[in-house]
């Protein structure tokens, strides 16, 4: 079991069947953004990672209580980190100048026996999107350059928010190298992946000198036990 500490966005205005929208206009597609916890069973998800995945991601995505609009966090809009030379070239529809949000965001963990014993959470990540690959305008892009229309309300997700830094990085999985290296908590637990009872916090503020700071709340869950199987 593992956490995926991500950004989303959601659509405001849509496009119309068979049209696709430019990189240069993709923007004004989106209505506003929150945080998401795309939580992932990975040994479902490598099994099953050339069909989708599947039920590696299927049963629980949860984001944070507040959609902040797009036009509240344009102040906050930056240039994306140049990709990295090995990567290659973009494709021309999708090649130009990438914005994101300059963010800070932070996944902090909160094991049972440190709620019990009322110790406060851990940060296990500090990140920010200029570390993603693809850009929101760059995923809608390309997600209706066949013509596939997004409709109002429609959610995407950034994918794993990571950074190079081992203190950056958005999930157990590259945190403990696919579960090789446990990250060690202050209290001694250590863990590769979630356990029963574990809660998750997300939290990210937007900053930037002569503006006010905004927040998104706290995206939180925990997890809790397998429930009984029973006979249908």
């Amino acid at each position: 079991m593992d956490f995926e500490l991500e950004l989303a966005a959601f659509i405001g205005q849509g496009n119309a069947l068979a049209h696709s929208i430019p990189l240069e206009g993709a923007h004004r597609h989106i209505f506003g953004y929150c945080l998401l916890n795309d939580w992932s069973a990975k040994d479902i998800q490598w099994w099953e990672q050339v069909l989708g995945p599947f039920l590696g991601k299927s049963f629980m995505t949860s984001i944070s209580p507040w959609v902040v609009t797009a036009q509240a966090l344009a102040p906050f809009r930056a240039l994306m980190a140049p990709r990295p030379a090995t990567v290659g070239p973009l494709l021309a529809y999708l090649a130009g100048a990438s914005e994101t949000l300059d963010l800070a965001m932070e996944a902090w963990l909160r094991t049972r026996s440190m709620r019990e014993a009322g110790v406060d959470a851990v940060r296990l990540s500090l990140t920010n999107p200029r570390h993603l690959s693809w850009s929101f305008d760059q995923m809608i892009a390309h997600h209706t350059s066949n013509g596939c229309n997004l409709r109002t309300g429609d959610l995407i997700g950034s994918g794993t928010v990571s950074g190079e830094s081992s203190t950056a990085m958005g999930c157990l999985t590259e945190m403990t190298m696919a579960g090789k290296e446990a990250v060690v908590l202050p209290n001694g637990e250590r863990r590769l992946w979630l356990h029963d009872g574990d809660e998750m916090i997300f939290r990210a503020r937007a900053s930037r000198d002569g503006f006010k700071s905004i927040g998104f709340g706290e995206c939180r869950g925990e997890v809790l036990p397998l429930l009984a199987q029973t006979e249908p």
